[in-house]
């Protein structure tokens, strides 16, 4: 292997990601009440021919390592080396404290700045790192091309390299204190599985999906849509304007709502909201609400 050039006698361990491991895995698998600290032993890829002196390095860099708890994964940031063509050379240690041999598969990995701000995000498939042992420790080299790297300049100290949360637990249905108070469970349900139904977004991408439509006995319109958010940060709405389109693709009702407060939807996940148009709004002689879309407005 030719990563091993990459690790230097003056790198050292940076900052740590960690996160527990049924955020990947789906499950717990050591102990209830489980608390001691585990040392991770370090583990090269089987097909690694490491040569003497690199081993003292990552033995060195190795023993930098703080302990984990049972049943945790980790990242710890050692380096970043600019490549040709503008790409990142990321050096780190993938650990995991699972007291079992884990092979993991398609991950998504961020590189965030002092400010925990995002710098470059990139899929990586751990298949590569190969099988790795229980409670280890194993260098890699994670390149991240120019086209996943969002600043011009190698960062700061301080940075860090960090599992997406939030692209590992999927896309989720998010309700509004007030939403989780007033529904039933049976409704609760059937709106996670009308989530999990709704097509995937894109990585930036936020829709407006309709949900339900109905027409009071005063006139206004009372419209629930589901506010869908496919970036891995919150957004924030404070004026949101909306038109109703039918069937036939008549524009029905449209009004422009001040959020007060503003409407925060998480990341990755989708916000059922209700929307009332007043009757001066909305004009629903022959509106056919078989089908309807909502659509924010210029």
């Amino acid at each position: 292997m030719g990563l091993f050039s990459f690790f230097k006698k003056s790198d050292k361990v940076g900052q740590e990601n960690t996160i527990d491991s049924k955020d990947l895995l789906g499950n717990a698998t050591t102990k209830k009440g489980d608390n001691r600290d585990v040392v991770t032993k370090l583990s090269f890829h089987p097909e690694w021919d490491v040569p003497q002196e690199q081993k003292y390095i990552f033995n060195f860099l190795a023993n930098e390592l703080e302990p984990l708890k049972p049943n945790q994964l980790s990242l710890s940031s050692i380096s970043i080396e600019e490549a040709r063509a503008g790409k990142w050379l990321v050096r780190a240690f993938f650990r995991s404290s699972l007291p079992q041999a884990i092979e993991l598969g398609e991950i998504e990995l961020f590189i965030l700045d002092k400010d925990e701000e995002l710098i470059a995000s990139k899929k990586f498939d751990f298949k590569a790192l190969g099988t790795i042992p229980a409670e280890s420790a194993r260098p890699w080299v994670f390149e991240f091309e120019k086209s996943t790297i969002k600043v011009d300049e190698v960062p700061e100290d301080g940075w860090k390299i960090a599992f997406n949360l939030v692209s590992l637990r999927g896309h989720q249905l998010e309700l509004d204190p007030s939403w989780e108070k007033q529904l039933p469970a049976a409704q609760k349900e059937e709106l996670e599985k009308i989530v999990k139904t709704l097509p995937e977004l894109g990585e930036t991408e936020v829709n407006f999906t309709g949900l339900q439509a109905k027409l009071a006995d005063n006139g206004n319109l009372n419209v629930s849509i589901f506010i869908r958010n496919g970036h891995n940060k919150a957004i924030n709405l404070e004026q949101l304007p909306l038109e109703i389109i039918d069937s036939t693709g008549k524009q029905i009702a449209k009004g422009s709502f001040k959020m007060d407060p503003i409407l925060t939807v998480q990341p990755n996940s989708t916000k059922p909201w209700t929307f009332i148009f007043p009757a001066d709004l909305v004009d629903a002689e022959d509106a056919d609400l078989s089908r309807w879309t909502a659509r924010v407005t210029q």
